[in-house]
């Protein structure tokens, strides 16, 4: 076998050379294909303070010129849980409208994200920051999504660390579902759910379905049937998660603990849920109004996340939704096309 093998790497690489040699000899050089279309991107990891944790995402800080086909086949070549596109405008728009971000997962575009907006918003103030005539001091970036604008403020925690917090839209809350039924689809008891809220689809941007856990336990070895889960979504007009949190967190510094798992695999950070699950907190009375929470996801996958999420109550109404985090970039590049 190994000799046959060497025989075939003779030949094979003869064939290369001869081919060169007669390229060459008839005055032809061997193509090399090149590329006009150099797109600059950075890799940060979002909702961690440490590099390799948190939620991975890609940047194309100059997508002018690219179309949805191309930043979708992007988005499915990066393969992280999302990829955005940045869009300049000349400074007077920008800002009036904010700057416009396009968001893609590696199947279709979505108007909403949470970890793409604060890590969009970090590496756009990193650059200014960096910039002799940019703003050191840069306190606010506005991101103009297809969801609407969303402003990031940026500050520095006791550590002197950058501190980014998006505000959501205010939360519309929706159906309430079946605590037997949701049971079922996660594969648990439904004495595993807590009773103290009703199971309700809310929604700061996406729609998430927000199911309190009665232990850590549960939490750690949920192993949800996706596909009755599909099927008991399929006919929601806007697609539609489970996001599984519990307050039995065992840590003192940690509010809730939370996972994010779908049909395509498990979200290190969710930041849209992380704002849907404070505002139904809060509604309920689970949570105080205006009183930040830690939620930490991600652990069972080894991604750690650190997401710190507050809403305000006034009446009935439920406004001011802010989430936010820490983002460390890790990589810079550039895609040829």
């Amino acid at each position: 076998m190994r000799s046959t093998r060497r025989i075939f790497l003779q030949i094979a690489a003869a064939g290369l050379i001869g081919g060169a040699a007669k390229a060459k000899a008839s005055g032809q050089e061997p193509v090399e294909r090149t590329s006009n279309r150099r797109l600059h991107f950075v890799q940060i990891d979002v909702f961690a303070s440490n590099r390799l944790e948190g939620n991975q995402l890609a940047v194309f800080t100059d997508a002018r010129g690219l179309s949805d086909t191309e930043m979708q086949n992007i988005a499915r070549e990066v393969n992280f849980q999302e990829t955005t596109f940045v869009l300049p405008r000349p400074a007077t728009i920008e800002r009036e409208q904010g700057v416009s971000v396009r968001i893609f997962t590696p199947n279709e575009e979505t108007p909403f994200g949470g970890h793409p907006t604060l890590g969009t918003a970090m590496v756009l103030r990193n650059r200014l920051a960096s910039d002799a005539h940019g703003a050191a001091a840069m306190s606010k970036i506005v991101l103009d999504l297809k969801v609407g604008k969303i402003p990031v403020t940026f500050t520095r925690d006791a550590e002197g660390q950058l501190f980014g917090e998006m505000q959501q839209v205010d939360p519309v809350f929706g159906k309430i579902h079946d605590r037997a039924t949701v049971a079922d689809l996660l594969g648990v008891k439904p004495t595993d759910i807590s009773d103290a809220a009703p199971i309700q689809t809310v929604s700061t941007g996406l729609p998430f379905v927000i199911v309190l856990l009665n232990s850590l336990d549960v939490l750690k070895t949920l192993q949800p049937r996706q596909e009755k889960i599909q099927a008991y979504f399929a006919a929601e007009s806007t697609s539609t998660d489970f996001f599984y949190v519990t307050r039995d967190a065992r840590d003192a510094k940690v509010g809730l603990r939370a996972r994010g798992i779908d049909s395509l695999g498990e979200d290190p950070a969710t930041g849209s849920a992380s704002g849907c699950a404070v505002s139904w907190l809060v509604r309920y009375g689970l949570q105080n109004s205006a009183e930040t929470l830690h939620i930490e996801q991600g652990v069972e996958m080894q991604r750690p996340s650190h997401i710190y999420a507050r809403a305000e109550k006034h009446g009935d109404k439920i406004t001011n939704v802010r989430v936010g985090g820490h983002a460390v970039e890790v990589a810079e590049g550039e895609y040829a096309l």
